[in-house]
């Protein structure tokens, strides 16, 4: 299922920061363009379904 998104993106020195507006979840990059790819690939690891694990000991 895809979702969209709105993105605020603002330059803050030499970086690029690229926010999304719906979700607490921000990142950056040297350009705009990578700092909305890098903004992509957090929101998919945020949306990412969670995986069983062992406990330590268990």
């Amino acid at each position: 299922m895809k979702r969209r998104f709105t993105a605020s993106v603002w330059r803050e020195g030499e970086w690029f920061v690229a926010q999304c507006l719906e979700v607490d979840v921000a990142s950056q990059g040297e350009t705009e363009a990578a700092a909305v790819a890098n903004l992509r690939e957090a929101l998919e690891l945020s949306f990412e379904p969670p995986q069983p694990r062992r406990s330590a000991g268990g």
